[in-house]
């Protein structure tokens, strides 16, 4: 018997969690999710596809593809639909608001150190070890996920194809998602065999899993879609949306700049699509440019704390905030203020994920055994494993050269590494992150501290 046929469970030994035990499991994620959107998603595929078999690889990566043509943070989307198939609404409540809590409660004590004492040289140290981290947990998302979606030669050409758009021709996230999405479904209709088998020939393999199981003894009515459900659904995360942001304005003035910061946030929540570098480079130019809220180094230091810290890593726009009121405070005590400033800005930016995946999940789940949803879907997570190799691409050569330089021939454009800029304590402690994670498969909560810790030790 495998070594992998080992380490997992008895489908008779898997028992549904109560709230509490996925609270505890959904405050682990919290606080151990480094690394961005491919690091977070990664971890959430290891803690509830492989070790606790809470829910199948065929349903996870449905949730996923959703997730990625919605816009904002598509991990926490993915933590909300999980655990809504789980529990119901307030499964979702726990596991989203779990999700973030961990990473705005430290960005918050850093934002307010930074503001405080001008820069943290200890933070920085933090982050050159952190870095070599986030590489392992990324390459390790890349091969988790590809080994697993990756299931035809067709998919793994558009995995390729991905892979260049993004890295080599600057092609935008959504245009590789929707182009995905149009060719899996085109090859469905012309050509069935290069694509896997659709949901209704999978499903008898997937008991085995705690949810596949329940929506199997029909103990998950609240996947069936109810219009009545969702109108009720959306009205009140559309509520509790505004409020906060008609409060602001009722109470300082519509010009205040809480109150512009409710009304801005809440219209990037819904026009920024591609993850959280396209929604940082939309903001950086609004809030540096445009509303003057903060330097332009300023929004690199916010990235870099974002990037030390745990949760989605657009939760830079609560730096962005906390700055920006800290800076214009009004009549308002800077502190308070930029405290506001901060809660308002983290509202605005994930309430509406709970709205996006409460109201939509119920019909998605309905469309899983539509064959030609079902190829697109699955060539969107072909796609999303180039974007992660870019990812995994992007990290390394940010972390083994201090600087690179653009490159440009015909339409390829891409960054190429200055060689004089080599920095080998940087390769060594990636390689031996790699090794880690890959070969011992290190816990990555042991490995984020050890690299962490030997950051310090060598440039702190």
């Amino acid at each position: 018997m495998s070594r992998s046929a080992l380490e997992q469970p008895a489908a008779s030994a898997i028992e549904a969690p109560g709230l509490l035990d996925s609270a505890r499991v959904w405050s682990r994620i919290g606080w151990l999710g480094f690394g961005g959107p491919a690091g977070q998603i990664a971890l959430m595929h290891r803690e509830l596809v492989e070790q606790r078999r809470w829910i199948s690889e065929p349903r996870f990566l449905h949730a996923l593809n959703y997730c990625m043509l919605l816009p904002g943070p598509e991990a926490q989307q993915l933590a909300i639909y999980i655990g809504w198939l789980m529990h119901r609404i307030r499964g979702g409540l726990i596991a989203g608001l779990l999700f973030v809590l961990p990473g705005a409660l430290v960005l918050g004590a850093l934002s307010a150190l930074y503001v405080r004492y001008g820069s943290l040289p200890l933070v920085s140290a933090l982050f050159f070890g952190l870095k070599a981290a986030v590489l392992a947990i990324v390459v390790d998302a890349v091969v988790r996920i590809g080994r697993r979606a990756l299931k035809s030669r067709f998919l793994i050409a558009l995995a390729a194809l991905a892979f260049i758009a993004i890295f080599a021709l600057k092609v935008p996230f959504p245009w590789i998602v929707l182009g995905a999405a149009a060719i899996g479904w085109s090859v469905s209709r012309a050509f069935p065999s290069w694509l896997p088998a659709t949901r209704a020939d999978t499903a008898q393999n997937d008991q085995q899993y705690l949810v596949d199981r329940m929506l199997a003894m029909g103990r998950a009515q609240h996947t069936t879609p109810s219009l009545r459900r969702a109108l009720r659904t959306g009205l009140v995360c559309a509520l509790l949306w505004a409020a906060p942001v008609l409060l602001a304005a009722w109470w300082l003035g519509a010009d205040h700049v809480i109150a512009r910061e409710g009304r801005f946030f809440s219209q990037t929540a819904v026009i920024t699509f591609g993850g959280a570098y396209s929604v940082l480079a939309y903001v950086a130019q609004r809030a540096v440019e445009d509303f003057a809220w903060m330097q332009p180094g300023q929004m690199i230091d916010g990235l870099a704390l974002a990037e030390t810290t745990p949760g989605p890593l657009v939760m830079v726009l609560q730096f962005v905030g906390f700055i920006a009121a800290h800076r214009y405070p009004g009549t308002l005590d800077p502190w308070t203020a930029a405290l506001l400033g901060a809660a308002i800005t983290t509202w605005v930016t994930f309430v509406p994920c709970f709205l996006f995946i409460l109201v939509g999940a119920p019909y998605v789940e309905a469309l899983r055994r539509n064959r030609g949803l079902h190829a697109a879907l699955s060539a969107i997570t072909a796609a999303v494993v180039g974007v992660v190799l870019n990812l995994s691409a992007w990290f390394a050569l940010h972390t083994v050269f201090g600087e690179l330089r653009p490159w440009t021939a015909g339409p390829l454009q891409f960054d190429w590494p200055v060689w004089a800029s080599w920095q080998p304590a940087a390769m060594l402690l990636a390689a031996a992150a790699l090794l880690a994670i890959l070969r011992f498969r290190l816990a990555l909560g042991w490995l984020l501290l050890a690299c962490g810790i030997l950051g310090i030790v060598l440039r702190g």
